[in-house]
C-alpha cells in the first residue's frame, strides 16, 4: 500500500474537527457512540472506548469490527447513534460497507481517514482527514485526533469540561513523540538484537494501553514480521495464558497511569518471576510531567505507540525483514 493522498494542512484538519464536534452536538438525544474500523485502526478504538467509558455520564461507547458491526446490525444503531470509522486508506472494504449501514440507519458518521477522496470519506456524514508520513504533526495524526473528537463530545455532550486538557496534551506530542522514540532508541535497538531470533513474542497490558499492545501483536509483529503473537489482556492472563509462562517465553509488558495500572501490575509480578525475558515499558519514563494530570493516563497510549513502533524498527532491521513486506496482504484478492 502506498500514501497516495494529499497531505492535508492542519487548519483544514482543524476546521474538519470543529465540523464534527458541531454536527454531534446539534443532534438530539445522542446516547451511543459506535467505534468502528479494523485492524490497527480497530485497535486506537480501544483506548476511546476507555476514554468514553470512564468519563461518560449519557454516552454509551462500543468499540467493534467493522465486519461485526455490519453483520450484527443491532437494533440500538439509530439517529440517536454517533458511530465513528477509521481506515488509513480509506478503502477497507468493511469499513465503508460499515459506514453504509450505519447511515442507512439513521447513524451520524465521523469518518478518520488519510485519503479524504476516499470511498470511506464520500459514504461518511463528516470526515476528518489525519496526516501520515514524512513530514506530519504528531498533534494531527489519527489517534490524536481520535482522542480530541471524543474529549469534544464529552464536552459538547455530557459537559465534562476535559477538552482543554486533551488539546493541550495532544499540542505536546509534537515534543514529546520525537523524544521520547530518542530516549528509547538506544534500548530498543537491544532488545531487537536479544530477541531477532524469537519466533514467538508476547504482549501485555489493559485499559488504555490494551490498544497499543494488540496492535503491536497484531499489525507489528503477526503482519509485518510473521512472528507469533498475542495481544493478552493483563486482567485475564490469570485466566489461561499464565500457564503459557516460562523461563524463555519472551514478553513485553506495558504498564499505564490510568486507573488499570495495578492490574498491569500484578501480571508484570508473576511474569517476570516465572520468565527471564520480559521488557516492562512504564509510562512514568515518558517525561509526561509537562501534561495535564488530569489526561496523564488517558494519553499515555500515544507514547506507547511510539515506544513499540521503535521496537518494531530494530526488530525489522535485525531480522532483514522490512516492515512493508507481506506474503498476502494488497497482493491477491481476500
Amino acid at each position: 500500500m502506498t500514501d497516495t493522498a494529499t497531505f492535508v494542512d492542519t487548519d483544514t484538519i482543524e476546521k474538519q474537527l470543529k465540523a464534527a464536534r458541531e454536527a454531534i452536538a446539534a443532534r438530539e438525544n445522542v446516547d451511543r457512540v459506535v467505534l468502528t474500523a479494523c485492524g490497527g485502526s480497530y485497535a486506537n478504538m480501544l483506548p476511546i472506548e476507555y476514554f468514553l467509558d470512564t468519563r461518560a455520564t449519557s454516552l454509551e461507547p462500543r468499540a467493534i469490527n467493522a465486519a461485526e458491526f455490519t453483520s450484527r446490525s443491532s437494533s440500538r444503531i439509530d439517529e440517536n447513534t454517533v458511530v465513528v470509522l477509521c481506515s488509513h486508506s480509506g478503502n477497507t472494504p468493511e469499513t465503508v460497507a460499515a459506514a453504509t449501514h450505519a447511515r442507512q440507519r439513521g447513524a451520524l458518521t465521523v469518518s478518520f481517514t488519510f485519503d479524504p477522496t476516499s470511498p470511506l470519506a464520500t459514504e461518511s456524514d463528516l470526515v476528518i482527514a489525519y496526516q501520515h508520513g514524512e513530514g506530519k504533526s504528531e498533534a494531527h495524526v489519527g489517534p490524536t485526533l481520535l482522542l480530541r473528537l471524543a474529549a469534544g463530545m464529552l464536552d459538547d455532550v455530557d459537559g465534562a469540561e476535559v477538552a482543554a486538557d486533551v488539546d493541550a496534551a495532544v499540542a505536546s506530542m509534537t515534543t514529546l513523540v520525537p523524544a521520547t522514540r530518542d530516549a528509547f532508541s538506544a534500548s530498543a535497538n537491544e532488545w531487537a538484537h536479544k530477541n531477532r531470533r524469537e519466533n514467538l513474542i508476547y504482549t501485555m497490558g489493559a485499559g488504555s494501553n490494551y490498544g497499543a499492545a494488540y496492535a503491536f501483536a497484531v499489525c507489528l509483529l503477526q503482519e509485518m514480521q510473521w512472528v507469533h503473537s498475542a495481544g493478552i489482556h493483563a486482567g485475564e492472563y490469570f485466566h489461561g495464558p499464565f500457564e503459557i509462562t516460562d523461563v524463555d517465553v519472551p514478553f513485553i509488558a506495558l504498564l499505564g497511569l490510568d486507573a488499570t495500572r495495578p492490574v498491569e501490575q500484578r501480571a508484570i509480578d508473576f511474569v517476570t518471576r516465572y520468565s527471564d525475558n520480559v521488557l516492562i515499558i512504564d509510562a512514568n519514563d515518558f517525561g509526561l510531567e509537562s501534561v495535564p494530570e488530569s489526561v496523564r493516563g488517558d494519553v499515555a497510549h500515544l507514547l506507547f505507540n511510539t515506544v513499540l513502533r521503535t521496537h518494531a524498527d530494530a526488530l525489522a532491521d535485525h531480522r532483514g525483514h522490512p516492515l512493508s513486506v507481506r506474503r498476502y496482504m494488497w497482493r491477491m484478492a481476500y
